[in-house]
């Protein structure tokens, strides 16, 4: 833990937040992970053994609280990790308006399908099962096609055929539905321009943006300069 001796309040926040990983921790648990793989899950570059180390520092600094569930661990925010809550949203927004650039190493179909499962709008889902066959065409073979189980009660995510009955079937890029999840095009264009196909039935095809939480129409316009534009601009030769 790095200490900044300041009296400033900021400062003494940072010696709690700003460790590699820790916020994204706090996001993990923000958006309903308890148990240890459901968390590593949404951080899948960090190691487990970091992951440990962070639990327990957020622990002892009473951001976080374990409780026994048979043999396993829950992890639950205390008040102090729940009033995070706002800080956590305002840097992703913050960080949408200004640094809205995606490289390809921050594209993961891994990251992205678990993200979209945890936030099935699931009163929206038709009775029974719903199976969404997502088939990804810029990716290695082995991250192509992914399958999005969703009902009422659950919602799951498989990088394996569950021989279940698919509903719909979305043909995309990663990219593609990657800038559609964060809000930057919408469903109607990216089906406009052919980078997306829903194939099923025209009732189900039409509700899946519905199912999945995606957005009708994307964010608000940024202004022209970014973060990373003008570090970009920085790095030019004069």
């Amino acid at each position: 833990m790095g200490t900044y001796y300041q009296f400033c309040p900021v400062s003494k926040a940072l010696e709690v937040l700003d460790e590699r990983w820790t916020l994204l921790v706090v996001r993990e648990l923000l958006m309903g992970s308890r148990h240890f793989n459901d968390i590593r899950r949404g951080v899948p570059r960090m190691s487990p053994a970091l992951l440990v180390k962070r639990l327990q520092r957020l622990e002892r600094v009473g951001v976080v609280e374990r409780y026994p569930d048979g043999n396993k661990v829950i992890y639950r925010l205390t008040p102090a990790g729940k009033d995070l809550q706002p800080i956590v949203d305002s840097l992703g927004d913050w960080s949408m308006r200004w640094m809205p650039e995606l490289g390809e190493e921050d594209l993961d179909p891994h990251l992205l399908l678990w993200d979209m499962r945890r936030q099935v709008s699931r009163t929206d889902l038709p009775p029974g099962r719903t199976v969404v066959h997502v088939q990804f065409g810029d990716v290695t073979p082995k991250s192509q096609r992914w399958w999005l189980v969703l009902a009422e009660d659950d919602a799951d995510v498989c990088d394996f055929d569950p021989g279940l009955p698919v509903t719909v079937t979305i043909e995309t890029s990663l990219r593609c539905l990657t800038l559609l999840w964060r809000g930057e095009i919408s469903w109607r264009e990216a089906v406009r321009t052919g980078d997306l196909t829903a194939t099923g039935s025209r009732t189900a095809t039409r509700a899946v943006p519905r199912w999945l939480n995606i957005r009708a129409a994307p964010a608000d316009p940024r202004p022209s300069y970014t973060v990373v534009g003008r570090l970009a601009a920085d790095l030019r030769p004069s």
